[in-house]
């Protein structure tokens, strides 16, 4: 590869952050994330997150971000992605495949519990299912979205949806938010290790 194709990528890359960025609403929603994100964790509910494929791995690495740490020491946080293989195949075998995330929340969320849906293209099967069992269980939504935002967009609590058309470009843009929450929540409940 060429010194080139790296610069155009990575070009686009930033282009695609700075045009996120520089929408107010954008901007304003990622804060309204960590704020729903805090005022689960003091109420002493839980979140769940779910995606597929590159999503998927995102979702996961989200949860584990706090089960396990961030940058520092402290307590564990109730975050759980959604779609271990076992259930995966159970279900997908006898339910069908759009049901393997809302069959695990179904079982697992409660209400004052966070669901974090991943999609790039905002219009997954299976996570739209898992939002839609989420908002009867009393469950808030929150959407991070690519390509217009899709359905999702529509019916999820809060939607952030990434101004770009391919699923890699909207992926670097859902991990920085995902890290970024991450970060301004334990500012919050543990200002001791941002001292």
């Amino acid at each position: 590869m060429s010194i080139e194709h790296w610069q155009n990528s990575l070009t686009e890359a930033q282009q695609v952050l700075t045009k996120f960025l520089e929408d107010p609403e954008c901007m304003q929603n990622c804060a309204k994330f960590s704020q729903l994100l805090v005022q689960t964790f003091e109420n002493g509910g839980n979140a769940f997150s779910c995606g597929n494929g590159g999503s998927h791995c995102d979702a996961m690495h989200f949860a584990e971000e706090f089960t396990g740490r961030y940058r520092k020491d402290r307590k564990p946080m109730g975050a759980l992605a959604l779609g271990d293989p076992s259930h995966v195949t159970c279900v997908s075998n006898d339910f069908g495949f759009d049901h393997i995330f809302k069959r695990q929340l179904e079982g697992l969320g409660r209400k004052g519990d966070l669901l974090i849906g991943l999609s790039t293209s905002g219009n997954s099967a299976n996570v739209i299912a898992a939002v839609e069992s989420a908002k009867s269980l009393g469950i808030t939504t929150v959407g991070l979205l690519g390509k217009g935002g899709g359905k999702l967009k529509d019916i999820v609590d809060l939607a952030i949806v990434v101004p770009a058309e391919t699923s890699d470009r909207v992926q670097e843009i859902h991990i920085k938010i995902l890290h970024t929450v991450i970060e301004t929540v334990e500012r919050h409940l543990f200002p001791e290790n941002y001292a």
